[in-house]
């Protein structure tokens, strides 16, 4: 367990493609909130113009596998065989430590892993598409993933719909405008509440 008495979290899950790390990146826009990004450790290649340290700690995987046998990470799960993603205990004391509420983008697994290790002092949002058919939509339109990995994907997703009762608030991204105002209004609430 962190060992920080005072520090705060705020985690966001959802299936791929359901619009997270855009409402993430517009809440992380709001300095009032004082929000710091937990950067994940993942095994997985960069994408893009992905850079270490900044978007992933992006390692090995007998890097990864070497932190899990230490008890580095607070968390972790292998989503994809041999595809492994999972919080770093150093990232979450880093963060605390500079007075930060640590805003994490995780998986659906990886959230409630989080919302299991932190307990009331995360507060645990679960984004969700307006229906699988628009989740397909956006996948595909992203243009990232070839079909078979959307296929994977949407075969993940149903099961991940279904998780959304470990989170504490259900964010449905049927209008991004109105998803990323509503979690703005969460945060802030949550963030000017004095931690018990």
């Amino acid at each position: 367990m962190p060992s920080d008495s005072t520090g705060k979290a705020v985690i966001f899950s959802a299936p791929s493609g359901a619009g997270k790390t855009t409402i993430v990146r517009h809440l992380l826009d709001h300095s009032e909130l004082n929000l710091a990004f937990s950067i994940s450790a993942t095994t997985r290649p960069p994408r893009g113009k992905e850079v270490d340290g900044v978007d992933y700690h992006f390692l090995t995987e007998s890097a990864f596998r070497e932190r899990i046998n230490t008890g580095a990470l607070l968390e972790w799960e292998e989503v994809y065989p041999g595809k492994f993603y999972g919080t770093l205990h150093a990232e979450l004391e880093r963060l605390w430590s500079e007075g930060k509420t640590v805003l994490f983008d995780v998986d659906v697994v990886g959230g409630t892993n989080l919302k299991k290790a932190l307990g009331d002092r995360a507060l645990a949002v679960f984004i969700q598409p307006p229906s699988l058919e628009v989740l397909r939509h956006r996948l595909e339109s992203r243009g990232t993933d070839a079909p078979e990995r959307i296929d994977e994907r949407m075969a993940k997703a149903g099961w991940e719909l279904e998780q959304s009762v470990h989170f504490d608030r259900v964010l449905i991204n049927d209008d991004l405008d109105a998803a990323c105002e509503e979690a703005l209004q969460w945060l802030t609430a949550y963030t000017n509440t004095a931690q018990a």
